[in-house]
């Protein structure tokens, strides 16, 4: 039978169709994974192309590659997690079906290797649960990215790939070719899990710093959320907190109480698919449509607020204290109003933001995974009923403290001693160094200072400086070195050493213009903690759960660490320091061989309001003058009185 014009012209546009349609299905795994009884991964290279400009030395390159989780194991995998080993600077620009573990957004630089976790399949079924459904049993990630310095002809790949879940042991990686890595990952047998198969939850998790997301009320385009930041750790703290997350689906926020967003701004959903959507809604009244917003909180004086406030624990300007300090002031919470976007328009399909991020002041780096379905949170019934309400949905994300390579402190401590009229100053850049016209040496080391020196800026400080060294015989650099440039720096002088016991004084200095409410100090000693006795002008207490480190707060009155200000006469005398001061004494008793002039008198760690400060490399030695001791309390003593005096 003959086909008629009609019918050829139908076969023809048809077919090319029919053959260019992409697979319904995930690719098929690797031959490998039929020898793995557990989780089985690989890492493909598909691709790569030269990108522009042309730099023989450092040459970028597109690459485009996939990572692959199969579970093969009896066992749901929950939560996957899977470490790339990366190791050619390689900047990634997206990547499918994962989110980055750390919280980064893309494009984001993973030359030392990262943690990718599922998203928004967190969760791996098994082949028995599905009967070898792969849609449910695998994960396909797509990865493109830039790497630097490898030729194409290399074939880049990574150092390894590995499972990333607790419980598991990987063997060693394969290599099929020049462009595949293969592992297998089985359960360790010796391991103990913390939740059962058949649960619907993972167990919420421990970490220095946790945030819940807890959806509170359900609409088909909208939900209320309220979220819950609180600290667990004894010395972490923050102020001015400012938290981030990546919206997945086109969400933006309509409404708060509690917080507010950094920049109340609607014209991303005006000109979004937002704004086509919901036609019939007054923009006006949206706070925010940015696909990353930043959330910050608001000022006591909105705490009982009717529109913004009455959001118990909101309103504190961003700080968060450790509990160990003041458990009542340790949570912030705030609420908001999300709406959705197709196709997600039901009152059950919920996915909480993304990629989380808070950050402080000066305080520590926090570091946050990924949020984690947890069992509903409850909370007490708003019309004040005996029973409990509960969360529809709760998600938990949990961030620790972390210290990113080359980040540099906020804070630094000198060093000085009864036996030395020398103070051992902060490090040369202890804080970083900053650009300047001025002319001075990042490497050479701070020079020895009078001790008077202390309570001058740092651009005060050089005609001291070169007079004490010229006093002394010592070596002046030139050129001189740089300042620390530290906002806030703390002098540990050892006072007293006797048979029985011995004092030391510190002193901190606020040389920023921003002051701290609530400040804290924590000094952390190999030795010298346990025979910790009193602060006499702080509130001093050794931390439970360890034997080493002494918390000092101020007292009632005392408890606020003022700024820099101008000197009495602006023209000629040098700007002060904010400054608190208090002598501290310790027994030997508790403290046997204790050598307090050797170094066991000085902490090993410092941390103000939660950041770890730079710490000098030496200690005073007892070359110098061993009988300044009174020289050197009188004089900064004297100083500090007359400081005090002038900013009354």
């Amino acid at each position: 039978m003959s086909l008629n014009w009609v019918s050829i012209f139908i076969l023809f546009t048809t077919l090319p169709f029919t053959i260019c349609q992409s697979p319904a299905t995930p690719e098929a795994p690797a031959p490998a994974a039929n020898t793995c009884n557990g989780v089985f991964l690989s890492y493909t290279y598909n691709s790569g192309s030269k990108l522009p400009p042309d730099n023989p030395k450092h040459q970028a390159y597109r690459f485009e590659s996939t990572l692959t989780v199969l579970n093969n194991g009896l066992e749901q995998l929950k939560q996957w997690r899977a470490f790339v080993g990366f190791q050619h600077e390689e900047i990634l620009v997206s990547a499918s079906n994962a989110v980055l573990f750390d919280g980064n957004s893309f494009p984001a630089s993973v030359g030392n290797g990262t943690l990718f976790a599922g998203f928004p399949m967190s969760d791996l079924k098994t082949a028995v649960m599905t009967a070898g459904d792969l849609t449910q049993m695998q994960v396909q990630v797509k990865i493109v990215g830039t790497q630097f310095g490898v030729g194409l002809r290399d074939v880049p790949m990574p150092k390894n790939i590995s499972l990333a879940n607790d419980g598991f042991l990987c063997s060693p990686v394969t290599r099929q070719g020049k462009s595949e890595l293969h592992v297998c990952c089985t359960k360790d047998a010796n391991a103990k899990s913390n939740f059962t198969v058949d649960d619907n939850f993972l167990p919420r998790q421990s970490g220095d710093l946790t945030i819940m997301y807890d959806v509170t009320r359900t609409y088909d385009s909208n939900y209320w959320a309220q979220v819950t930041v609180a600290n667990h750790n004894p010395i972490g703290r923050l102020d001015n907190w400012k938290l981030s997350w990546d919206w997945m689906h086109d969400e933006f926020i309509y409404t708060m109480k509690g917080a507010y967003p950094y920049l109340a701004d609607s014209s991303d959903c005006i000109y979004g698919p937002q704004g086509t959507y919901y036609r019939d809604l007054d923009f006006a009244n949206v706070l925010n449509c940015e696909r990353r917003p930043t959330i910050i909180d608001l000022p006591p004086t909105k705490a009982n607020d009717t529109t913004l406030g009455l959001v118990p624990f909101c309103c504190r300007n961003g700080t968060i204290l450790p509990p160990s300090m003041d458990p009542s002031k340790s949570t912030s919470v705030f609420q908001l109003q999300v709406f959705k976007m197709p196709p997600d328009l039901n009152r059950s399909e919920l996915t909480p933001p993304q990629n989380w991020k808070i950050n402080g002041t000066l305080n520590p780096n926090y570091q946050c995974g990924p949020p984690v379905k947890v069992s509903p949170s409850h909370f007490p019934d708003p019309s004040g009923g005996p029973a409990n309400r509960t969360a529809f949905a709760s998600w938990q994300v949990v961030c620790n403290i972390t210290r990113p390579k080359g980040r540099s402190p906020k804070c630094c401590v000198s060093f000085s001693a009864y036996y030395n009229d020398s103070v051992v100053p902060c490090k040369t850049c202890a804080c970083g160094c900053k650009s300047t016209s001025q002319t001075c040496s990042t490497t050479a080391p701070a020079i020895l200072l009078p001790p008077e020196a202390l309570l001058l800026p740092f651009e005060n400080r050089s005609s001291l400086a070169r007079a004490w060294a010229d006093l002394k015989h010592r070596t002046v650099p030139n050129p001189m070195p740089c300042a620390d440039n530290c906002g806030v720096s703390i002098n540990w002088h050892l006072h007293t050493d006797y048979n029985r016991g011995w004092t030391a004084r510190v002193t901190i200095f606020n040389w920023g213009e921003t002051a701290f409410p609530d400040w804290f100090a924590a000094m952390q000693f190999d030795k010298a903690a346990p025979g910790f006795e009193a602060a006499y002008s702080f509130n001093g207490t050794v931390l439970d759960g360890g034997n080493d480190t002494i918390f000092m707060q101020g007292l009632p009155g005392l408890n606020f660490l003022v700024g820099e200000t101008d000197g009495a006469n602006p023209e000629k005398d040098p700007r002060v320091p904010g400054k608190q001061q208090s002598v501290i004494s310790f027994k030997k008793k508790d403290t046997p061989g204790i050598n307090v002039p050797l170094g066991d008198g000085f902490p090993t760690k410092v941390f103000f309001n939660g950041e770890q400060c730079s710490l000098p490399s030496i200690y005073p030695t007892s070359d110098g003058n061993t009988k300044s001791s009174a020289l050197l309390f009188s004089v900064l003593a004297a100083a500090f009185v007359l400081l005090l005096i002038q900013q009354q």
